[in-house]
């Protein structure tokens, strides 16, 4: 039986520089991986690359904005440069604007597509080009971070939705084309979870309200993904690909 491990493996890993994206960083480190932190102000990723090395790990920041394709191909470049060919890659990068759909502007929806739906192609066709290239396609992993907003209708999150269904379709249709190169292709949706980016929203008030009406009346923990992206991107998983996951702990 093939082991669940990361040794040998370059993984990079977008939105690196907090919450899921930091979390991911440390199991695929402690898993044995080398990790790529890309963020699009490698300055905020330090802490976290002095946290991995004193744990033993070896990380390197760099600068990447997602919906820019010259930022995606530079900082797979210094990568590559640094540790060698990025077999593993996770798309988590994402924003997000909430609102009635009549007062969101055009800009923000722009911006939503350009990172959430456009930031994940341009992060999975760069490094499926490279493994492609490189004879070695067969260790190629890929694990698109999508939402449940992506599979269901969320009030008020319009935009938002729309790219994450984007990226689930993406992430199928990627995984279908690399069949024959043997590129694991999988889509991760989630479900609610105590980030960064929404903690101000769920200790409010209305926040908690919402959370009294979950079917289990809580949020998921920030490492409620790691056992199913630890699988995914490890050796392991060369016979999943296509698939999407719900983890909403009941939540939908």
């Amino acid at each position: 039986m093939t082991q669940l491990t990361h040794q040998g493996r370059v993984a990079l890993i977008t939105g690196a520089s907090s919450g899921i994206g930091a979390e991911f960083a440390r199991v695929l480190s402690r898993g044995g991986a080398k990790v790529v932190l890309a963020a699009r102000r490698a300055d905020r990723l330090s802490a976290l690359v002095a946290e991995i090395e004193a744990a033993g790990g070896q990380a390197l920041a760099v600068s990447m904005d997602v919906s820019d394709e010259a930022s995606v191909i530079a900082g797979y470049d210094a990568a590559e440069a640094h540790f060698g060919l990025v077999d593993t890659v996770i798309a988590n990068a994402g924003v997000n604007a909430d609102g009635p759909a009549t007062e969101l502007s055009i800009e923000e929806f722009d911006q939503i597509q350009a990172v959430n739906s456009r930031g994940v192609f341009l992060t999975a066709r760069e490094g499926g080009r490279r493994l492609l290239a490189s004879g070695k396609s067969e260790r190629g992993r890929m694990v698109i971070l999508a939402s449940m907003g992506g599979l269901h209708a969320l009030t008020g999150l319009v935009a938002y939705c729309a790219s994450k269904a984007s990226a689930v379709m993406l992430g199928r249709a990627l995984a279908n084309e690399w069949s024959r190169a043997r590129i694991s292709v999988n889509v991760v949706c989630p479900g609610y979870m105590l980030t960064d980016i929404n903690e101000e929203w769920f200790t409010s008030e209305a926040g908690q309200k919402m959370i009294s009406k979950l079917p289990r009346k809580r949020l998921m923990p920030i490492d409620a993904l790691s056992p199913t992206i630890s699988y995914l991107t490890s050796d392991a998983a060369a016979y999943a690909t296509g698939a999407v996951i719900q983890i909403d702990d009941g939540q939908h």
